[in-house]
């Protein structure tokens, strides 16, 4: 390298030196100062970035927050075509016999921003639809929304009227509506659904309580068939409930009526109606008092019925047996009442005549020998004191004294002091008599098997035994003579008590109920039925339960025993014929 070059770099060189006390050389200066004016530069554009996009996020988080508080404007209140047309599961009986199922159906809409003239509209849709609100309609054709509701679930005809009308700014939309084959015949049980679809009592709420109304409220459901939800009730054995409760009421000029057929091995319901009931493809028709399940969400005092379970509670409970005997000639004084018979003997009565003669006095003295804490804890074992467990929603709560005396103990032991659903009733019955295994009752289809896992053992074998010894003694004996059907065996217990009106027992109201099993000599079936305020043909309250309860009984027995499969039996071994060829 020549001397020149060398002078060169050492003159390049300088300016980017400093001298000893850090000051630059002129060159190096400038050097800095561009370096410095680039970065402040550069920073200054990041935070116009950075504040730009905090401006945009604050202003979006903003509106976001607008519109969560604001009230809701309505443009379309119309569902999305999938969620109109979804699909419930059909109901079907324990044979796959329809009780429920969709059918497809179209709703009428108007689009108000497309109505030239809503007076028009409302004339020429008055001619098809002749039980139309003018107002109300009126009111939603000049309203601000773009959608509005006209008549749901039109009939193929009506929307052919409709239609060849010609009305610009309404149309139809594709609904599904539920339709019940079987009307009346097992309304209590299979419920009904609202305008959309959804279920509203019975095992259409139970459905929807099991996923399916959280799958649409989610739009989960679709217009796709979903597998069946196959009942426990034989539609044939619900045919005949239905008829004899619904008869009955004429028959015995009653205010209401019910009765179930009840399986004392699985806890199956194969029959269970309610009277006065409705149609659940018009449920509106049927008012409040058809609406009312009397078997499961009704709650009455059942008279002597519950001497059945004093009975039992006093065998089971050692303090007697099938042979001991009780004093039965004086009334009983307590607390200012006084216990007697309604058709006293004035004697001593045997177990077995006690339950014939259905003696208040006997039957006191059972519960007192017993005691109160102990009669208390037996009627909660057998499930009479607390609520019912079963998928029908619609079971009504027990009602008791608030602190168990002895007068109450006492009015227990024969049925008044506490109110029990019907429906209860009749599955504390079938302990009596099943080998004394309380069964919680099903509307589904339950196993033998599946029904020994849920089963509480809450009576002896043995207590079990005197029960159907005592049933069938009544049954030929006592009271539930009228009950009685050739070959089948039939056996119970009635239970006639004086209602209560006004907080006092009135004489002249009653509820009438007969507790029965079939066939007694292995019984498979308990059959409870009811007659509330019952009245003779001269108009008064005179009729008992022998005469109006355990008639229902015998007719739904005689009807539905050779459908349930049970093969009558005559003569003393059953092997005798009724006709002889």
């Amino acid at each position: 390298m020549s001397f020149l070059s060398k002078v060169m770099v050492v003159k390049r060189r300088a300016h980017f030196s400093s001298d000893r006390k850090g000051r630059s050389a002129v060159g190096g200066a400038a050097f800095e100062g561009t370096r410095k004016k680039k970065s402040a530069q550069a920073r200054n554009r990041v935070g116009l970035l950075i504040a730009g996009f905090a401006v945009v996020y604050v202003v979006i988080g903003g509106r976001l927050t607008q519109y969560g508080m604001a009230q809701p404007e309505t443009t379309s209140s119309i569902l999305p075509a999938d969620r109109l047309m979804a699909s419930r599961p059909d109901i079907v009986d324990r044979n796959g016999a329809i009780l429920a199922t969709d059918i497809r159906t179209v709703s009428l809409f108007a689009e108000p921003h497309k109505i030239v003239d809503a007076d028009e509209v409302v004339e020429k849709l008055s001619t098809v639809l002749t039980d139309l609100d003018v107002k109300s309609t009126y009111s939603r054709l000049k309203s601000n929304s773009r959608f509005q509701w006209l008549r749901r679930q039109l009939t193929p005809k009506q929307q052919s009227q409709i239609l060849a009308l010609g009305i610009p700014g309404i149309g139809f939309r594709p609904e599904k509506r539920r339709f019940y084959p079987g009307g009346r015949t097992a309304a209590h049980i299979v419920g009904y659904v609202n305008i959309d679809n959804r279920g509203v009592a019975g095992m259409e709420r139970y459905v929807d309580s099991q996923g399916l109304a959280d799958l649409a409220s989610v739009g989960m459901t679709s217009n796709q068939p979903l597998e069946p939800v196959k009942l426990s009730i034989d539609l044939r054995v619900q045919a005949i409930v239905q008829d004899v409760v619904s008869s009955s009421i004429g028959k015995y000029h009653s205010i209401g009526a019910g009765a179930v057929v009840f399986d004392v091995h699985t806890g199956e319901i194969l029959g269970m109606a309610s009277a006065p009931d409705f149609d659940p493809n018009d449920p509106a028709a049927g008012g409040e008092e058809g609406w009312f399940n009397r078997m499961s969400n009704g709650t009455f005092e059942m008279g002597s019925t519950f001497k059945s379970f004093t009975l039992a509670m006093g065998l089971d409970d050692g303090k007697m047996n099938i042979n001991s005997t009780f004093d039965a000639r004086f009334p009983i004084r307590i607390g200012g009442f006084t216990i007697k018979d309604f058709h006293g003997k004035g004697r001593v009565l045997s177990v077995p005549e006690i339950f014939q003669y259905s003696s208040n006095i006997g039957t006191a003295k059972i519960a007192d020998a017993v005691g109160i804490d102990g009669h208390k804890d037996f009627l909660t074992r057998l499930g009479l004191l607390s609520r019912m467990k079963t998928e029908l929603p619609e079971v009504a709560m027990p009602s008791q004294p608030r602190q168990w005396k002895k007068i109450n103990s006492i009015t227990i032991s024969f049925g008044h002091g506490v109110s029990t659903t019907p429906l209860q009733t009749a599955v504390a019955g079938a302990a009596l008599v099943n080998g004394g295994k309380l069964i919680s009752p099903t509307f589904l289809p339950r196993t033998r098997e599946e029904a020994d896992l849920v089963a509480t053992q809450v009576l002896k074998p043995s207590t079990s035994r005197d029960m159907r010894y005592l049933f069938e003694w009544n049954g030929a004996n006592g009271s539930g003579r009228n009950a009685r059907v050739d070959g089948f065996d039939v056996g119970g217990k009635t239970g006639t008590a004086d209602k209560v009106v006004n907080g006092r027992y009135a004489h002249d109201k009653n509820f009438n109920a007969f507790l029965s099993a079939f066939p007694m000599d292995n019984p498979r079936y308990v059959v409870l039925s009811f007659s509330d305020e019952p009245k003779t043909d001269k108009g008064n309250g005179a009729a008992l339960a022998a005469t109006s309860a355990a008639p229902m009984v015998k007719e739904i027995i005689s009807r539905s025993a050779p459908i349930l499969g049970v093969k009558p039996k005559f003569g003393n071994d059953g092997s005798a014929l009724l006709v002889s060829y």
